[in-house]
């Protein structure tokens, strides 16, 4: 079966919170994804999913706008999900990489994630103090990592602001 990427459709929310449901064994991260949809920090062209060649959405990642330092923009990737049958099958991998190349092409220049450094390390990123990074959770180092995009030119940097409906989740 083919897998291919595509910016989310508004028609897709359904199925989006469908994959973030069967993903997770809650509702957090799909409540999370219907609140980001209603946040000014919801970008469009950031919201990607993979679909089977049914056109089925199998999986989700997202990127939503957050604030860095004083003045400073990035982008906040959380949550991804993929379907539990089409886990472990490359279907995550796919779906970040097509985010992350869209925000590469949007002229982003930085992306932070919260999450395990074996698996987003493939992706480039690393411990967010190399790029003088912070977040505003209490995790472990190796956890709250960055990515610099081609766009990158040193700045921002400082404390990660997330967008009110993560802070509700937390």
């Amino acid at each position: 079966m083919m897998v291919s990427t595509r910016v989310e459709c508004p028609d897709d929310a359904p199925a989006t919170r469908r994959v973030h449901m069967a993903a997770f064994p809650g509702p957090d991260e799909a409540d999370l994804v219907d609140a980001l949809r209603r946040d000014p920090a919801w970008l469009p062209g950031l919201s990607v999913v993979a679909v089977d060649d049914g056109g089925l959405v199998i999986g989700h990642a997202l990127l939503t706008r957050l604030r860095v330092g004083e003045d400073g923009e990035g982008l906040a990737l959380a949550p991804v999900a993929v379907a539990p049958e089409w886990q472990r099958k490359g279907v995550g991998e796919l779906v970040v990489r097509a985010a992350l190349s869209a925000a590469e092409e949007a002229g982003e220049k930085l992306v932070v994630v919260l999450g395990d450094p074996a698996y987003y390390r493939r992706f480039g990123f690393a411990p967010a103090r190399l790029h003088e990074v912070t977040g505003p959770f209490e995790v472990p180092e190796a956890y709250f990592q960055t990515l610099a995009l081609p766009a990158y030119d040193g700045a921002p940097r400082g404390l990660c602001r997330y967008p009110e409906p993560f802070e509700a989740a937390a």
